[in-house]
């Protein structure tokens, strides 16, 4: 057999907890199709870029707003994945949306993680502190992560896996949204990577 692994790129925007949850299962092993290679991030002041230096991870910043275009962002983005033969790609909290035309080429090679349990509170608008907010005000008493692929409609594609979290009594959104980073995103992501990573590594 083969040593190969996956190439990946991880995109952020934020403190990169998930990238965090990443680099630890690759060194405890739960993530051995793989290789983290590269994390990109659109935010130059993003903590994430810290803890992939920290790793010894190559990084590169790429600002939407010091391009004109969506499609210059794009370019650039697709530079980099191919200067670094990347295979698959992890949004991580990364906050900005991709166009059909980039998705479209990386079809079943992007995959990301949503803070509930899609179909609930995901598509435009659902992000970040937002999702749990729209929990907590509509009542549910389970809410959750999905990993799922990425296409051209946010938060539409084929979902990889799911876990399933308890609402508690007095959460606030902020209480919340770490009960489902500890208890699901944590877990459940590097658990998908490593499946998409294996899927990945049996059609190359």
């Amino acid at each position: 057999m083969s040593d190969d692994k996956i190439k990946i790129a991880v995109f952020v925007s934020g403190g990169g907890t998930n990238l965090q949850a990443l680099i630890d299962k690759q060194k405890s092993g739960v993530i051995t199709s793989g290789k983290i290679s590269l994390v990109i991030s659109n935010n130059p002041e993003a903590y994430a870029l810290e803890r992939a230096k920290k790793a010894g991870i190559k990084y590169a910043v790429v600002p939407r707003k010091e391009c004109a275009t969506q499609q210059e962002f794009e370019d650039k983005l697709n530079e980099l994945l191919t200067e670094n033969n990347i295979e698959l790609i992890v949004l991580a909290g990364f906050m900005c949306i991709l166009s059909e035309s980039f998705t479209s080429k990386y079809p079943k090679r992007i995959i990301n993680i949503h803070p509930s349990l899609i179909p609930s509170f995901c598509g435009k608008g659902y992000y970040g502190l937002n999702v749990h907010k729209a929990a907590l005000s509509y009542g549910v008493k389970i809410t959750g992560a999905t990993v799922h692929y990425v296409n051209e409609i946010p938060d539409g594609g084929e979902i990889i896996m799911q876990k399933a979290v308890a609402v508690e009594d007095g959460d606030t959104p902020e209480v919340l949204q770490k009960r489902v980073m500890v208890n699901a995103e944590w877990i459940i992501l590097p658990q998908a990577v490593e499946k998409v990573c294996k899927l990945l590594l049996m059609c190359n």
